[in-house]
């Protein structure tokens, strides 16, 4: 692993937050998983009807999806703009989910991560192949093509969704995820090639998280099904929290 900072996004989907989320809002919340962490950084993703009641417990929030353009005619839409003043602080561009059910395009992605940096939100990018991709060979092709145009000189987050490992019960091994993570890695601005956090999106669980979390080139996870669970992601967080803590031990 490396001295990036760890990162778990819980994406709860169109699901309503889990109640143990909202607990303890303004006392002791050392027991609330989802709560911000000192040694790493946690953010809920909830639907645009549950943003304030998180924001109000005390969470850090992001959005599931934004609008690049600040207004118009786009019924169903919120954009960039209202989600920065809603007080979202992240938002996923392009989740696997949204590419298929939305049509949404590489092209679309890169807006709406442009719209969402010049908002001063910081977007967290997915990009992956599908099964049918990765049996033919493909699956770096296709990595590379969603990478191009986006705007990966600034401070952005990847995420890694290997399509075929969403909500399938299948999960790429420890080392399929690093060999795309490295392979991701080795596609970005060489200034930002260190910095920049690559989180794995592909069926993060209690009991595969150390294995990916240990990865040199894996900071973190796009936790779908998982994180609906608080005693199942309180469990991801301890992995997570504990391997930090290992690192600042033994640089």
């Amino acid at each position: 692993m490396s001295s990036r900072k760890f990162l778990l996004a819980a994406n709860w989907k169109m699901n309503p937050p889990p109640a143990a989320a909202l607990e303890n809002a303004h006392g002791d919340r050392s027991k609330n998983p989802y709560h911000p962490h000192a040694d790493i950084d946690v953010v809920v993703f909830p639907t645009f009807l549950d943003l304030q009641r998180c924001i109000d417990a005390g969470l850090i929030v992001g959005a599931q999806c934004g609008h690049p353009e600040a207004t118009g005619a786009h019924t169903g839409d919120v954009s960039m703009a209202m989600l920065k003043t809603a007080g979202c602080r992240y938002v996923l561009c392009g989740h696997s989910e949204r590419r298929k059910d939305h049509h949404e395009t590489d092209a679309d992605v890169a807006a709406q991560a442009i719209a969402a940096l010049e908002q001063k939100i910081h977007p967290i990018i997915c990009i992956g192949e599908t099964l049918e991709e990765r049996e033919k060979g493909q699956a770096q092709i296709i990595v590379k093509r969603q990478l191009k145009g986006l705007p990966l000189e600034s401070d952005v987050t990847i995420a890694y969704e290997p399509v075929w490992a969403i909500g399938t019960g299948k999960t790429a091994t420890p080392a399929q995820a690093q060999e795309m993570h490295a392979f991701i890695r080795s596609h970005l601005p060489e200034d930002r090639r260190e910095s920049t956090r690559i989180l794995y999106g592909g069926s993060m669980k209690a009991e595969n998280a150390e294995a990916l979390l240990k990865q040199k080139d894996i900071d973190g996870g796009l936790i779908g099904g998982a994180s609906l669970k608080p005693e199942e992601f309180g469990k991801i967080v301890e992995v997570a929290e504990r391997l930090s803590a290992f690192h600042l031990l033994h640089p």
